[in-house]
This record gives structure tokens, sequence and C-alpha cells, in this order.
């Protein structure tokens, strides 16, 4: 059996708190041109989690849009600072958490890539790029190591 844990976090300013109970099966990297859209990147990843393991503090903004499924999608975001935070069915019975503002982030790591045929070509390359520890003229980074490293366990 899959053990569940609990995640939780908030968005950036703070007004909506997210709390669910997961297992780490469950966590995926979405390639889809939405979430290439939606998410200004080349992917978002997500852990699934259903609703009477989800509870939430707040009232986010939410905007329905139909996915290439023909089914109607809820996207939900906090309508002061623009967090994404999930994406659900229309009945709100499965949530689709979005990991970049969740506390345990580092720890949930996709082991599934859905809508591959989506993907950015140049992901695989990433490890051989030029890596800075922050931004333009700060010290180089050894990104080929994050490539090969165990991500930090919870307490750090």
């Amino acid at each position: 059996m899959v053990e569940k844990r609990t995640i939780h976090g908030s968005c950036h300013c703070g007004e909506i708190s997210v709390t669910a109970q997961i297992t780490d099966d469950k966590v995926m990297a979405c390639h889809c041109s939405d979430c290439q859209i939606f998410g200004g990147g080349p992917f978002r990843a997500v852990v699934i989690a259903s609703a009477d393991n989800f509870q939430m503090k707040g009232y986010p903004k939410e905007y329905v849009k139909v996915g290439d499924s023909g089914n109607s999608r809820i996207q939900a975001f906090c309508g002061d600072c623009g967090t994404h935070l999930y994406a659900a069915d229309i009945d709100k019975t499965t949530f689709n958490i979005r990991t970049g503002f969740l506390a345990e982030r580092h720890q949930l790591i996709p082991n599934r890539h859905i809508f591959g045929k989506s993907a950015f070509s140049w992901l695989g390359k990433l490890a051989n790029q030029d890596w800075l520890e922050a931004g333009p003229g700060s010290m180089p980074y050894d990104g080929a190591s994050l490539m090969k490293a165990e991500p930090p366990s919870a307490g750090e």
C-alpha cells in the first residue's frame, strides 16, 4: 500500500492556503500546451488529491476552460497575487494541485510525464547549459549536479 503524506502551502500573498493528503505516485509533470500557456513555462508539476483529502482556506478566483478532451476544467488562482493553485473537474471531485507553491515542492518529484507530444525538445539538454547561483553576474552553479542529486529531505 502506498503511504499518504500531508502537503501544505500558501499563495505568494498568503490569502489562500491549501493542505492535502497525497501519495507520491500521484506526482506528475504536464507538458500540454494549456499548462505551458497558463504556467508560462515548458510544463507544470502537479500532484493529484481527491476532494476528501483536500482542504483550502480562502477564496480563489476560478477560470473554466474546455480541454482537448472536451471536458470543462476549473483553473484556480489567487485573485490578488496570481499564484496558480490547482485545476479541478467541474464537480471538484479531484484536484491537480500545482506543486510550485507547496512547502514540500522539492520532495514532490514527478514520476510520470503526460502530454509528451507537446514537450519542448530542449528539456533534455538542461544539464549541459550554463547555470548561475542567482541572477546574471552571480557565481557559476553546477547545474549538471542537479540532474544527479537526490532531493533534500523534508527537514531541509
